[in-house]
């Protein structure tokens, strides 16, 4: 059963290793701010544009003592010829069996898929993707319904915002995980605020 997670929960703690193969604990980056993003899959071109403009902020988040745990529900095999040519300077997790999703609440929904396809909005995120590079592939063996979501988890593990998208195409938007990074937490509440209502990037 899908129990999602809110803000002022303690956000579950888990062991992984990322592609790099150095183990970590989510516990041991207490201390400094986490935006935890789970992805669809490392095909996603949806995804891969998300993943670049985390590399294009990583510089300045991480001196303001933000870290960025990516997780993709792809297997470790499918990492290196798509997500992983980005080169990513933080960790991503392969996460085949979902046990992540499962253990933070992050939803599979048909209903916002197709949404996502009739979304107006959705056509200009493809063709930044596009531009980018990232061309709309459907990965083998990939769980097409899943939607991402992303957590502020602030340096004591607490949960400062739970955002489980509505579409494809719904992330945190920059902005507010620009002011988390800066440690205005009060300024930290996204709502269910659509990334497709904010212009991508």
């Amino acid at each position: 059963m899908r129990i999602p997670l809110s803000k002022g929960d303690l956000a579950p703690d888990f062991t992984f290793t990322g592609v790099d193969g150095v183990p970590l604990q989510l516990s041991d980056l207490r201390g400094r701010k986490v935006l935890l993003a789970f992805f669809r899959n490392a095909g996603c071109a949806m995804c891969n544009l998300r993943v670049r403009h985390f590399i294009r902020r990583y510089n300045q988040w991480s001196l303001q003592g933000l870290e960025i745990v990516a997780v993709f529900e792809s297997p470790e095999t499918n990492m290196s010829p798509y997500v992983n040519l980005q080169e990513a300077p933080f960790p991503l997790i392969a996460d085949p069996q979902a046990t992540l999703y499962d253990l933070y609440g992050v939803e599979v929904s048909e209903e916002k898929v197709q949404a996502t396809m009739a979304d107006t909005n959705t056509e200009k995120f493809v063709a930044e993707a596009a531009a980018e590079g990232f061309a709309l592939i459907r990965e083998e063996g990939s769980n097409f319904y899943r939607i991402p979501a992303e957590f502020l988890i602030d340096d004591n593990g607490i949960i400062q915002d739970a955002h489980y998208g509505q579409l494809v195409i719904d992330h945190l938007p920059l902005d507010v995980i620009d002011r988390f990074a800066a440690g205005n937490y009060g300024a930290v509440d996204s709502g269910v605020s659509v990334e497709s209502k904010v212009k991508p990037g």
